[in-house]
């Protein structure tokens, strides 16, 4: 059998295998979410403990990079005090995951009832009225998807977002968002192009603002103790609009009493023309946030992979 001809097959029977692992893999996902959606969170509290306890004393990636972060970020905190931290961190992520089809897949009345309190929702509503754009920070901090649906419900918003490469995946996440009235655009020039208009039009933007940037779209720029390459987006589009600037989150309270969203206006200095000003504001916004509830961060998220020097962080 010709070459080609073997070559194509074998491409074939690849691409049909690499299918069935992603449809597999979104049915064990959707399985997840459908099992903790009717889990109550004092239930889901427990697995998260019991999930972070294993992450903290088994050796995984997780570990080690939440480790390195604490440590990098607070080099004034003992060694206990960054093993506690570690460990709270840990069982953080591991229920903020669990929490995830409680968040997604009930009525929205239902997800949104897990909120006890809220406090500087009505900065947005006020800057709203006066006609201006609004840009919404929503590091990974505490739970991000029930302070997105809860701030932005019955208000016109659009998001930016990372689209999956699993087109099942990919409609799940806009069709649970949309309930809240999200509009999901992704992070390309067509999705900025999309979220330029909408501030123009005094609407909501969305943003993850601690996600490392794509080559071109990021300059170095203070977080905490260390350089991390930081978008240049919100910059980029300040000096286009005259949008103002909100960062917030969904703590995640003790004693399964839900969450308290907390929203608060942007460092000032995020308005300054000059981009270094701007996007090394932005990163203290980011840093207000979380000296609210370190242990709440994630911070196994890679941060630093990208380096001025170039060299390797982790």
């Amino acid at each position: 059998m010709p070459f080609h001809i073997v070559s194509l097959q074998y491409g074939l029977l690849s691409t049909r295998g690499i299918i069935k692992i992603q449809t597999l893999s979104y049915l064990i996902f959707r399985s997840f979410l459908s099992i903790t959606a009717w889990l109550p969170l004092s239930v889901l509290n427990l697995m998260g403990e019991a999930w972070g306890y294993l992450l903290y004393h088994l050796p995984n990636r997780s570990r080690s990079t939440t480790d390195k972060n604490l440590r990098t970020c607070f080099p004034e905190k003992t060694e206990s005090e960054i093993t506690q931290l570690t460990k709270c961190s840990l069982v953080n992520t591991a229920r903020t995951a669990l929490e995830m089809g409680k968040t997604w897949l009930p009525p929205m009345e239902k997800s949104l009832s897990m909120v006890a309190e809220c406090r500087g929702k009505e900065l947005i509503i006020e800057a709203q009225n006066s006609g201006r754009g609004i840009i919404l920070l929503a590091p990974h901090l505490g739970n991000w998807e029930i302070f997105g649906f809860y701030v932005c419900h019955g208000l016109d918003s659009t998001w930016l977002y990372q689209r999956p490469n699993l087109p099942a995946l990919d409609r799940l996440i806009t069709r649970t968002r949309s309930r809240s009235g999200i509009k999901m655009v992704p992070a390309n020039h067509s999705g900025v192009s999309k979220v330029l208009k909408s501030l123009k039009q005094g609407k909501i933007v969305g943003v993850l603002p601690d996600q490392v940037p794509p080559e071109g779209g990021g300059t170095f720029a203070p977080f905490y103790t260390e350089q991390a390459l930081t978008m240049t987006l919100v910059s980029k589009l300040l000096q286009k609009t005259d949008a103002k600037v909100f960062c917030g989150f969904a703590k995640r309270l003790s004693k399964n009493k839900g969450y308290q969203i907390i929203v608060e206006a942007a460092d000032k200095q995020i308005y300054s023309e000059n981009i270094d000003e701007s996007v090394a504001a932005l990163n203290r916004t980011v840093e207000n946030s979380v000296n609210k509830a370190v242990e709440q961060y994630q911070w196994e998220y890679k941060r630093f992979r990208k380096r001025p020097d170039g060299k390797k962080f982790y």
